[in-house]
């Protein structure tokens, strides 16, 4: 029996295959590296390159492709299949017999192999391992049914603003998305020309409306996009959106692994500001496959290390938490990179399917939540139906932060990120149910726009200066004898907690550069305040 862990509570049986083994081969190399970063736009294109410049993302060795003769040379050896490939990993995916594929190493390009099969010797390597290897425009909404999961995170106060997600794209990492073509709901995004088009890694062609992989891509997606007037608004419904195939609905193996890795090289390529996946991974159809919980550390599994790079290259990366309650977090939710969000009821209460954090994660998970008990989707059939499931909880988030990077452009995705832990209801006292809370991102975006001169009229406090090298100073308008001040990095994680008088400062030089939240107390208020360190 298999878990199929499409992030909608249910159990399946299903028919397990073994013999052959997956692997990853990485290459020693690639070829026109400094030609290729000198010319970027020889292989990305100028969204691509310009989301990089504006977050100060460098392009590196990462985004040159793969040489595709080391690819046709093993493609000319028996009992071989190549299945994905991956340019961020310098490494293709392959299927085959256990001692075929350890001849690979006779190749003096190849420099290590890796074994999904967990039970086999560790993995091969050369001396030398590669360097690539570790490394409707409408804010007058009736929202219908989906009013509550919208409310909840006060993304209908940024619609109201006419921030809807204009200008952003957001790619969708799933199964099938079947009749997103033709169905009402989304008339609005085939309008628009917001419907980017997209492509099946599964079955390798661009057919990505067939009705073969199930239909949980067109109901995640509904929740962002999906417009259906005085009935349902989807949380980003004036994004753009590609649609990508990854998940193999007739089977778990890790070669979905692979094939979302390069279906994130494909959206980093594009351009795309962000990449929802309601997918997750641990326990595959062969059990030599799965991943332990210690394997859950953020560092581990393939896809996980992937969505890090994804993160890396400036791409926020939001994915569920999964719905395996005490049993944990899967991959890639364990990275510390990417925004892994759990469920809550409709009245913001822990959602009992919820994957819960552990120690075993380098940083809080999940990392915020929003609603997924009872979400509110739209099915393939145009009938707006409800879902169980953190599937819903993550792209209803998804969206949502689509409108309020729009509305905050100059943040990376790392800060964006640690302000909307900011401004989630459990910011202070995050745990491993909810992580930092039900996000505000209506705070989020106050907080994010507010300058200091405003600051002082709204809270009778002034920070400066802001930014600082060594020392940031309080100034307040009223009898205020003590300020607790605690300083928290980007991660939400604490780094800093004192207590001085107004006229005192607080010395950070000992921080490194970069973005801080500062929490200043008194007896009775509380605000948030963003530090940049320079």
């Amino acid at each position: 029996m298999s878990y199929k862990w499409l992030f909608i509570i249910c159990i399946g049986f299903q028919l397990q295959v073994f013999g052959q083994e997956d692997a990853w081969v990485y290459f020693s190399d690639k070829s026109d590296v400094e030609a290729s970063i000198a010319n970027p736009t020889s292989i990305l294109t100028q969204k691509a390159i310009d989301r990089k410049q504006r977050h100060g993302i460098e392009i590196d060795g990462r985004d040159v492709p793969v040489n595709e003769s080391y690819i046709s040379t093993l493609k000319t050896q028996d009992d071989i299949l190549i299945l994905a490939k991956s340019k961020w990993f310098n490494a293709v995916h392959v299927r085959g017999e256990e001692a075929a594929i350890r001849s690979l190493l006779d190749f003096s390009f190849v420099s290590e192999i890796e074994f999904a099969d967990k039970t086999l010797s560790a993995t091969s390597r050369r001396e030398t391992q590669s360097e690539f290897s570790e490394a409707a425009s409408v804010t007058d909404f009736v929202y219908g049914e989906a009013t509550n999961q919208v409310e909840m995170i006060q993304v209908h106060t940024l619609h109201n603003q006419d921030y809807t997600g204009t200008g952003m794209t957001i790619a969708v990492l799933d199964g099938g998305f079947p009749n997103v073509n033709t169905i009402g709901a989304f008339q609005n995004l085939r309008d628009n020309n917001n419907l980017l088009g997209g492509y099946d890694f599964v079955n390798r062609n661009s057919d990505i409306y067939a009705d073969t992989q199930g239909d949980h891509g067109t109901w995640v997606l509904s929740t962002m996009a999906g417009y259906i007037e005085n009935e349902f608004v989807g949380t980003a419904p004036d994004a753009a959106y590609y649609l990508f195939i990854t998940e193999d609905g007739a089977a778990e193996n890790p070669l979905e692994e692979s094939l979302w890795v390069e279906a994130a090289e494909r959206a980093d390529s594009l351009g795309v500001d962000i990449i929802n996946t309601s997918l997750g991974y641990k326990t595959f159809d062969n059990p030599n496959y799965d991943y332990t919980d210690e394997d859950l550390d953020g560092l581990t599994a393939y896809i996980t290390r992937g969505a890090t790079i994804a993160s890396e290259k400036g791409i926020l990366m939001v994915t569920s938490a999964g719905n395996s309650g005490a049993s944990g977090v899967g991959a890639p939710a364990d990275s510390e990179a990417v925004f892994s969000i759990g469920a809550v009821d409709a009245s913001g209460v822990y959602a009992y399917f919820s994957s819960q954090g552990s120690e075993i994660q380098p940083s809080i998970k999940p990392d915020v939540s929003a609603q997924g008990l009872g979400s509110v989707v739209v099915s393939k059939t145009n009938t707006i139906i409800s879902l169980n499931g953190t599937s819903f909880s993550a792209p209803i988030l998804a969206g949502g932060l689509a409108c309020l990077w729009q509305a905050l452009p100059d943040l990376s995705n790392t800060e964006l990120k640690a302000l909307v832990r900011a401004s989630s209801s459990q910011y202070t006292t995050p745990d491993y149910f909810l992580g930092y809370g039900i996000p505000n991102l209506a705070s989020a975006l106050e907080e994010g726009t507010l300058g200091v001169e405003e600051f002082s009229q709204t809270s009778q406090l002034v920070m400066y200066p802001n930014p600082t090298k060594h020392t940031v100073f309080f100034k307040t308008g009223s009898d205020i004898s003590t300020l607790k001040i605690r300083v928290f990095d980007v991660l939400g994680k604490q780094i800093l907690s004192q207590t001085l008088s107004p006229q005192e400062g607080l010395d950070v030089s000992v921080l490194t550069d970069g973005m801080y939240m500062l929490e200043i107390s008194t007896a009775d208020t509380k605000v948030v305040k963003k530090l940049i360190k320079d």
